[in-house]
């Protein structure tokens, strides 16, 4: 083997962050020379304005000079050509649909791969029956909660009309898209799309349904999502048509209840856990929010009641899985961008967060597959 050949070999396998692919995979490689000891290689980035371009030519570097015999490594970088972006979105929508053959071949449309009933991804759907019970803030914090215990994690916005996930995870940059195939933005370890990151904050979405079941399906088909441990649907209150185009796209999803300690709640939150029964979703447990507040002087006060999140749990027979509490932190975090469980990680809702995690991850994935309900 050349040291060109060596150089180049070992530079394709230097893995992308954002993509979480190898180099060599998604063609971002260009030219290689060595001369004497010192070796330069040439990145092509899909977009000049790459995000972690910069960690990226670091990590290039440092596995260029661990060459024996290299002793300097200089690594630049270009933008992509068209030809190049769309080889590389081919090659994304054939891992995505797990159909190449090796050879960089098609054999069809198929569904996105973390769909099929052999993946271990696990469809998570955080659902209520009502707004303001801070089901967006739950998901947000589990899935930091997941990443934070080690597993790939993915957050979809499916609350169209109401979306706040943008605002709660605060990344520094927004989805990129390449021509048809979007890469949902990671930040504090998760992957993160919603259609707040394509309209104005302050400018509403007025779609009919079938607009709704358009976006929805998008998101989940045409995203580069890889194949996570977990992707966790922010689901918008109520059982519109949201949640049915849900139950059809995702058919395995399994729908975790948030609710308040209040009786209202509870049982405006049994009747979206019944309506998912309907829709043959497997309900998986309750989630309390708001359960309660401690005063500076230990007073424990229950302002929303006590006993909401276990009565629904019971009489939907699955776990409590954690009850929340209600602290200034927990809002303060979601309007400033910085989720609790990353800003103070050891406080008392950032633990019941883990604790809900480490739960969830216990469970194990649903059985009950939906075999009639695929992607066509």
């Amino acid at each position: 083997m050349s040291e060109a050949t060596a150089v180049r070999t070992v530079a394709e396998g230097v893995v992308d962050p954002e993509l979480e692919l190898a180099l060599g995979v998604v063609g971002m490689i260009g030219d290689v020379a060595v001369a004497g000891s010192q070796a330069s290689v040439t990145v092509a980035l899909p977009i000049a304005a790459w995000p972690g371009a910069e960690r990226l030519l670091a990590a290039v570097v440092a596995a260029v000079e661990g060459i024996e015999g290299i002793s300097s490594a200089e690594v630049g970088r270009r933008t992509m050509t068209e030809d190049e972006r769309l080889a590389l979105r081919t090659t994304l929508r054939l891992l995505m649909s797990g159909e190449d053959d090796g050879h960089g071949h098609s054999h069809g449309a198929a569904e996105p791969r973390f769909l099929a009933t052999s993946s271990t991804t696990r469809v998570l759907g955080i659902s209520s029956g009502k707004g303001g019970v801070g089901k967006s803030s739950v998901t947000v914090n589990l899935a930091i909660a997941l990443a934070q215990a080690g597993k790939r994690v993915g957050v979809l916005d499916a609350d169209v009309y109401g979306f706040s996930i943008p605002k709660m995870l605060a990344p520094e940059h927004d989805p990129i898209i390449l021509g048809d195939t979007v890469i949902p933005t990671a930040v504090h370890g998760v992957r993160c799309l919603s259609m707040g990151f394509f309209v104005p904050d302050e400018q509403p979405v007025i779609w009919r349904g079938p607009m709704l079941h358009k976006a929805i399906e998008q998101f989940v088909t045409e995203a580069w999502w890889g194949e996570p441990d977990f992707l966790l649907i922010d689901m918008p209150p109520g059982t519109g048509d949201v949640a049915l185009t849900l139950s059809e796209v995702l058919p395995r999803v399994e729908i975790y209840v948030v609710t308040t300690p209040q009786p209202a709640a509870e049982r405006v939150a049994q009747r979206s856990a019944w309506a998912a029964r309907k829709m043959k979703l497997s309900v998986r447990g309750v989630i309390e929010n708001m359960s309660w507040f401690d005063a500076d002087d230990g007073t424990r006060y229950e302002l929303f009641g006590s006993g909401g999140g276990a009565d629904l749990a019971s009489l939907l027979g699955v776990p409590l899985l954690g009850q929340v509490p209600l602290v200034p932190a927990l809002r303060e975090g979601g309007d400033a961008g910085a989720p609790i469980t990353v800003s103070d990680p050891s406080s008392a809702a950032s633990l019941v967060f883990a604790e809900v995690a480490e739960r969830i991850i216990a469970q194990g994935p649903a059985r009950v597959y939906r075999q009639e309900l695929k992607i066509g």
